[in-house]
């Protein structure tokens, strides 16, 4: 097994960030890829004008390619923010106005993963009460994406560099999981497994994945150190990937690394690879 038996999207907020947003789309199938991943790329508006989401949606359909992901409005990303549902106040107050209209720009184009980021600990608040908001507004994502038929993701990102973020480890995400989908009855929130996050976190990857392949929704990678392109690191990720598969994910990998050019940072990666659908 090897690259060639995965299928790979590329996000478009963070390669090709050298293009405006609508071009992006028009870029990743000049490289060859038939599908790509967004953050909420309007960090400033949580509900857009309807002429901004025709836009975009027109670039990725001009473009020929599929959107596999999508996030709910997570605040300024890339920025200080790591999201805004845990956030009192009118941070999450945008996170709710987000809802809907996240969702039905997903439905619009077939996007079947929605990715809510928890956001981090506010100084003077009690976490508790964080995360019972939290949960009430996991709850309301899940039922938006349950309405236009995608999944719920919950992801965690690493303390080193999110360090005022409570989800920081695979344990914790699960249970995150876990929570919304008691809570909700819908049992369509997923782990997303960051093996970037993952690793800058120092856990056993190869562990993570026995234990949790079942319950993931989305794979993103990087390589570590530096969340360059694989081979510009120490993680070996081929041979991550090919347990994955052989333990049963047949999902998307999403590209989510930093590079100078981002065409020439696909090298590593075989055309057939990049052209899934």
């Amino acid at each position: 097994m090897g690259y060639s038996d995965q299928r790979f999207n590329v996000n478009l907020s963070i390669l090709f960030t050298e293009l405006p947003l609508l071009e992006r789309p028009a870029a990743a199938a000049k490289a060859g890829f038939g599908a790509v991943e967004l953050w909420w790329p309007w960090v400033d508006a949580p509900t857009p004008e309807q002429s901004e989401l025709d836009a975009l949606k027109k670039a990725i359909e001009d473009a020929g390619v599929r959107l596999v992901g999508l996030n709910f409005y997570a605040g300024q990303l890339p920025g200080p923010d790591r999201g805004a549902l845990s956030v009192p106040g009118e941070e999450s107050a945008k996170f709710r106005a987000n809802l809907a209209v996240a969702a039905d720009f997903a439905q619009s184009l077939g996007c079947k993963a929605l990715n809510a980021l928890y956001g981090n600990r506010v100084d003077g608040v009690d976490p508790a009460v964080q995360d019972q908001l939290a949960l009430d507004n996991l709850v309301l994502a899940a039922r938006e994406a349950d309405r236009v038929g995608a999944i719920l993701l919950i992801e965690a990102l690493n303390a080193p560099e999110s360090p005022k973020c409570p989800i920081v480890s695979a344990p914790k995400a699960i249970e995150i999981v876990d929570k919304v989908n008691a809570a909700s009855g819908l049992g369509n929130a997923k782990f997303l497994m960051d093996l970037y996050h993952l690793s800058m976190n120092g856990e056993d990857l190869p562990s993570v994945i026995e234990q949790y392949v079942d319950r993931t929704g989305h794979v993103q990678i990087a390589d570590n150190p530096g969340r360059g392109a694989p081979g510009t690191g120490s993680l070996p990720l081929e041979g991550l990937l090919d347990q994955l598969r052989k333990a049963g994910y047949e999902g998307w990998v999403g590209l989510e690394y930093k590079a100078a050019d981002a065409a020439a940072s696909f090298d590593w990666l075989p055309a057939e690879a990049r052209a899934a659908r």
